[in-house]
């Protein structure tokens, strides 16, 4: 006789800003019971869900479901790590970093139909200073960013942008001393982040060519940028082509050791902390199960109609940008003309 499987779903009833009332239901009647039992929990407190994973992991569940967003996934996924019970993912927080680089579908039928076939593989985690994460961490203006949205007490991408736009201007970038396998270097940058997976959510790309099965990490070093190059590396970032702008700098390692100039906020998975000046981060190879996506492979999807929106938006303020740049270089050359004439006249 076959054995069943066994699946928990548990979820964060705070997490995005869906309604999740409705979901045990709808999670009953998508699975197959002829092969699998399943449980659903509703978490109570920040922290829950990584003690409820840690004890149905010991009781050899064979998957727990994070139901919420990056920091719900990022609680299950770290008691998860190093043991047979697989992460499943149903993506329902604002973001969806994971998911998204999983191509795990944001719709939650389509969602628990992959959970439903529970196909699993074995893929890398990243640790900084002793925390998991899954897709990316970093220190810099992201960090900041990540302690503002926090502090903020509202959730959403709209919050994120306001402080974005609010915080950016102000925000002034550190000189890094940067420690690998390769030797010591020193950057002035923006920000620094480490990426297992390919983007921070929302298919915000900050590492496009990020794979989570190669042993290692992409480090990206944004350098520091005016007003008028934002636009650009804000449409890189959505459409997979931050590698390529001139502020980013890029290099893959299995592991890093960061000094900055004073102590400040780390990110990992977007959620932020307050630590000292050394940072170290490290990839530890295919130490967590997870449920993927059978009909897609890990993150090929393709940037969509919203983000071709963006991208002619971006396009314009460039061409804007140009046009002015123009418009400089003739005033230039007239007031150089017309000062040729003075210089002719003054010398008759």
């Amino acid at each position: 006789m076959n054995k069943r499987t066994r699946i928990v779903f548990i979820i964060n009833p705070k997490s995005g800003t869906r309604n999740k009332e409705g979901l045990p239901e709808q999670i009953d009647a998508a699975l197959d019971h002829e092969r699998i039992d399943h449980e659903v929990v509703f978490t109570q407190y920040r922290g829950h869900a990584a003690e409820l994973t840690r004890q149905y992991a010991e009781e050899h569940a064979d998957v727990v479901v994070a139901v919420g967003g990056d920091g719900t996934v990022n609680e299950v996924a770290r008691s998860l790590v190093h043991t047979e019970t697989a992460l499943g993912i149903l993506p329902s927080g604002s973001g969806n970093g994971l998911a998204r680089h999983l191509c795990i579908p944001m719709e939650t039928d389509k969602a628990l139909a992959i959970i439903n076939n529970c196909q699993i593989e074995a893929f890398d985690y990243g640790i900084i200073n002793d925390l998991p994460f899954f897709c990316t961490c970093g220190m810099g203006f992201d960090a900041f960013i990540s302690l503002k949205f926090a502090e903020a007490g509202k959730r959403g991408p709209i919050t994120y942008v306001e402080n974005v736009l609010k915080e950016g201007l102000k925000y002034r970038p550190e000189t890094y001393e940067i420690v690998d396998d390769q030797g010591t270097v020193y950057h002035k940058a923006f920000l620094i982040a480490c990426a297992n997976a390919s983007q921070y959510g929302n298919n915000a790309y900050i590492a496009p060519g990020a794979t989570m099965r190669d042993g290692q990490m992409d480090v990206i070093i944004m350098e520091p940028f005016g007003v008028l190059d934002a636009p650009q590396i804000a449409a890189d970032l959505f459409m997979k082509t931050l590698s390529n702008n001139s502020k980013i700098k890029t290099f893959r390692t299995k592991s890093i050791h960061i000094r900055r100039q004073e102590p400040g906020a780390i990110h990992y998975d977007g959620d932020p902390i307050m630590t000292g000046r050394d940072i170290d981060v490290h990839i530890e190879p295919l130490g967590l199960r997870i449920v993927i996506n059978p009909d897609i492979p890990e993150d090929t999807a393709q940037p969509n109609q919203l983000l071709n929106v963006f991208s002619d938006f971006f396009n314009n303020i460039n061409n804007v940008r140009e046009d002015i740049s123009n418009d400089i270089s003739k005033g230039n050359r007239r007031i150089q003309a017309i000062n040729k004439v003075l210089l002719r006249k003054l010398r008759s």
